[in-house]
């Protein structure tokens, strides 16, 4: 009798998490490297009705019935932002559709990114501002000392001399299923192991979000709209079942 509370209650739920989703993409429209998340949801396993046949307890399914929907999965796209030319000297952007990434070595261990506005620490090493030290082809931080450097097509750095510095490490993953997004923006790889790989890169540039903002408002408009007719019909819902419920108890 009151299994529309199901439906319209999980509704709402999983309504509000997809518009947490939503302006979380939003919120990072311009944020460097920032790859877009997709909310999926999924119905609760199905309630089987059942019917006992004989003394023998021998059930004969009559039927089925799933009573809500509920958060599934957050899908990552990893498509490759367009890029924006700073001029800045230790800016990077990785060229490959998306495959690749940096990695930062921070406090919680190697973490991975396709942001590339580096700078240099307080000792002079390449780093991710706020997060840590970029790592190079050996999984080794990369000591500058100066950002008066130039650099070829795959991220190896020179002084002005054409001292070799070092060259920025950009890894791939076999599978990026795995990869789970912290709340920072960052990758853990979650146990994965990546490969150095070289690809190309450019400097003086930054790669953009993949964010599209357009598309995120007309997203943002339909969940908002869907999460209040839910709200909307469960109130009505609730005046539907007290009447009726208030009309039962008079008969008797």
């Amino acid at each position: 009798m009151f299994s529309g509370f199901y439906n319209l209650a999980s509704g709402m739920i999983t309504h509000g998490k997809h518009l947490d989703v939503i302006s979380n993409n939003m919120a990072n429209v311009a944020t460097t490297g920032f790859k877009v998340d997709t909310f999926t949801g999924q119905t609760f396993d199905e309630v089987m009705y059942s019917l006992v046949g004989n003394k023998d307890k021998n059930f004969i399914d009559i039927g089925e019935r799933s009573y809500a929907t509920v958060p599934s999965q957050l899908y990552t796209d990893y498509t490759q932002g367009s890029f924006d030319e700073t001029g800045m000297p230790l800016d990077f952007a990785i060229d490959d559709d998306g495959r690749g990434f940096f990695a930062i070595q921070t406090d919680a261990g190697i973490r991975y990114t396709r942001a590339g506005d580096f700078s240099l620490d307080d000792e002079g090493y390449l780093s991710l501002p706020d997060h840590g030290r970029v790592l190079d082809v050996n999984g080794e931080e990369i000591a500058l000392v100066t950002d008066k450097i130039s650099t070829d097509d795959f991220g190896r750095m020179y002084t002005q001399n054409g001292g070799f510095l070092g060259q920025i490490g950009v890894y791939v993953f076999e599978d990026t299923e795995g990869l789970v997004k912290d709340p920072m923006g960052m990758f853990d790889p979650g146990g994965a192991q990546p490969e150095a790989d070289t690809v190309r890169l450019h400097h003086g540039m930054l790669e953009r979000s993949n964010v599209g903002l357009a598309q995120q408002m007309v997203k943002m408009i339909s969940t908002q709209r869907a999460y209040q007719s839910s709200a909307t019909l469960t109130k009505m819902y609730d005046q539907v079942m007290s009447h009726a419920t208030g009309d039962l108890g008079r008969l008797q």
